[in-house]
């Protein structure tokens, strides 16, 4: 009986089909040889399928596409064609939900992309944009397959298309778990989230090399593109985490708080009825003293259930705390200012990163509530030169152009255009509170009081007691808790030990809002 050619050591497909096609599958699974699989562990790193394994639920991947084998001919291609091309990818579940999911596999030419490899990675992502679900990339490679030329650079131009297709569509999720350079490193700013793991990833456009070359710089990976620069320097990565299995399970969580697309709620989470408790902490967390700093997280932790909440971007822009968490078994994004960093003012990186937090809540269905102690807009020349102007207005666009349900609570000082901006009455907010004891003004007291009675006090006997009055005057008139109450800027001044009773039924209240906005192609938000 005739043969025909397949890979070597596998059984005769016309003899024993069944036998062949397990024994093919499981070389394709199983990688090119065992010492790439050794050296990949030795590194502290998992194969692309023990990654996929840990992300989705138990036995719940279907892979897509396992046999796929590269065309390319030259500089020794034609002779190395191992199934699956370098990249993994399939479909699963987290908690019963559906998930897409591409990996890119270090042990075949080192995770770089080739044409075969991102057709595989195109076919994926039409395929979740097109079933309404998240999509996780596991990324582990180093940019394009040069052997390959213009065909893989057109591969990763159509990655970024799709990507931007998919933005705002499906909530998109980038895992960085190796060295990715060029346009693996481009590709994941064009996501939702991005994850990076202390001393196993890097994201460069260009890699030490090039910059020795031609800056004369002498860099390391880490020390260009590691996970601590992009978590805490660039602001690149969302998510910092130690090891790659506690990344996984923070990637799990953070799908178990979003929708499966843009025409979904968040799952909720069904809870007892627990509106009539009180935080009885809260009447304490907050200095009355507007100079003292305190942790806007034990805030957060007494309002939402059970106190947790995961963090986006925790270490970068800091004075700004921007949160998922759930109020009643539902999800809400926080943004709240946090006056133990810079006592909480907003600056050019703060407004950006709250302005990217609201527009992903805002395309996502989740409600927003916003915690305000902001003393303004932090002040100086560099802040104006970087241009805070445009960069500042991003948070304002962002709020203004948002319709899902959104809350806003003053905790303590909110002075100046830094209130406006933080999503008060007057830019649109459905529900505008106060804690007794806010101050709501142009600016404080103080500074107000030196303004409008500069040469009064500067021509009296006694400038220091003058001063004193005319702060205490401006204080009485105009800071006090209930002025803005008495002008509907705040609808309520409320305990601070009922506010998760009162965000609870305002938000029930606001369930079903609907908002449009003015037929347009798109807005041109401030750049």
């Amino acid at each position: 009986m005739p043969t025909v050619d397949g890979p070597a050591g596998l059984a005769d497909p016309l003899t024993d089909p069944l036998e062949a096609l397990r024994a093919l599958k499981e070389q394709a699974g199983s990688g090119p040889d065992p010492e790439a699989t050794r050296r990949q562990h030795a590194k502290g790193k998992l194969t692309a399928h023990e990654r996929i394994g840990l992300l989705l639920d138990k036995g719940s991947f279907t892979e897509v596409e396992p046999l796929r084998r590269h065309r390319a001919s030259g500089f020794g291609l034609e002779a190395k064609r191992p199934h699956g091309d370098g990249v993994v990818t399939g479909f699963g579940t987290v908690e019963g939900r559906t998930v897409f999911v591409y990996a890119a596999d270090f042990r075949v030419f080192g995770g770089a992309l080739g044409e075969a490899h991102a057709q595989k990675i195109h076919k994926l992502m039409d395929m979740a944009i097109a079933a309404g679900a998240p999509l996780v990339s596991l990324n582990d490679g180093a940019g394009a397959r040069i052997q390959e030329g213009v065909s893989a650079l057109a591969g990763y131009g159509g990655i970024f298309r799709r990507h931007t297709k998919a933005s705002g569509v499906i909530p998109q999720i980038s895992v960085m778990l190796g060295p990715c350079a060029g346009g693996a490193a481009y590709a994941p700013a064009l996501t939702d989230f991005v994850f990076v793991v202390r001393d196993i990833s890097q994201m460069f456009i260009t890699g030490p090399d090039v910059v020795r070359a031609v800056t004369g710089e002498d860099v390391s990976m880490d020390e260009l593109g590691g996970a601590q620069v992009h978590g805490e320097v660039s602001g690149v990565a969302h998510f910092v985490c130690d090891a790659e299995e506690d990344c996984l399970a923070e990637v799990r969580l953070l799908l178990s708080m979003l929708p499966a697309n843009n025409r979904d709620l968040p799952p909720a989470v069904p809870r007892p009825d627990l509106t009539q408790e009180r935080a009885e902490a809260l009447a304490q967390l907050v200095p009355r003293d507007g100079n003292r700093a305190y942790d806007v997280g034990e805030v957060i932790a007494e309002i939402v259930d059970d106190g947790d909440y995961l963090e986006v971007h925790a270490s970068w822009a800091a004075n700004l705390v921007c949160a998922l968490a759930r109020l009643d078994g539902h999800v809400v994004g926080i943004v709240a200012n946090q006056p133990s960093v810079f006592a909480g003012v907003l600056d050019i990186r703060a407004s950006e990163k709250g302005a990217r937090f609201v527009q992903f809540c805002d395309a996502f269905n989740i409600s927003l509530l916003t915690l305000v102690d902001v003393p303004g807009f932090l002040p100086g020349v560099g802040q104006e030169h970087e241009g805070i102007i445009r960069r500042g207005a991003k948070l304002l666009y962002a709020y203004c152009n948002a319709t899902v349900p959104r809350i806003s609570v003053v905790l303590r000082k909110a002075y100046g255009g830094a209130y406006i901006v933080m999503d008060s009455r007057s830019i649109g907010a459905d529900v505008a509170l106060a804690w007794p004891g806010n101050e709501i003004a142009v600016m404080g007291a103080e500074a107000a009081a030196d303004v409008i009675f500069r040469r009064e006090i500067a021509a009296s006997d006694d400038p220091g007691a003058t001063r004193e009055r005319k702060v205490a005057q401006y204080r009485e008139e105009l800071v006090h808790p209930y002025y803005a109450a008495e002008r509907g800027l705040v609808d309520d001044v409320i305990d601070p030990r009922d506010t998760r009773t009162v965000l609870i039924r305002c938000f029930a209240m606001l369930h079903s809002k609907h908002a449009d906005l003015p037929r347009r192609k798109h807005g041109n938000p401030p750049q």
